[in-house]
């Protein structure tokens, strides 16, 4: 079954999935983050290539000819090749495919939108039977 986690008090939400999807290919697990609003799926292709000023995370769309060699996939939809074991969530509900990944990430800012929209999948995957794991961000 698929293991969640929940990641609460994000100050910067991409800041964070740029943070995860580095620790996840440093571990050698391949990772899609799920961003189906656009505006998104941009802000964190264009971070992806500067949020380390002596790295890059390799990363693409599923459609690209490289997707099925990249670690890292921003992906709108539900299309991702084998072998991707983590899904990052960045959209406001749960994505319709989250079963198919060994471990999901759900990251929740500080704002209260967010905070009521995470709230949502978490009742959503409690009521299911998932695992859950809580990370506090403001206590690290």
């Amino acid at each position: 079954m698929t293991s969640i986690d929940f990641y609460f008090n994000a100050e910067d939400r991409l800041q964070v999935a740029c943070r995860l999807a580095a620790k996840a290919v440093s571990q050698n697990k391949r990772i899609v983050i799920y961003a189906p609003e656009g505006d998104t799926a941009s802000r964190v292709d264009k971070l992806l290539w500067t949020w380390q000023a002596t790295g890059f995370l390799p990363h693409c769309a599923p459609h690209d000819a490289l997707a099925a060699e990249t670690p890292v996939l921003i992906a709108a939809g539900e299309e991702t090749p084998e072998g991707f074991g983590v899904l990052l969530n960045l959209s406001a509900g749960c994505p319709p495919h989250f079963e198919r990944f060994e471990r999901v990430c759900e990251l929740v800012g500080r704002d209260d939108d967010e905070k009521q929209a995470g709230r949502g999948r978490y009742r959503y995957y409690r009521d299911r039977g998932y695992k859950i794991t809580d990370h506090d961000l403001a206590h690290e």
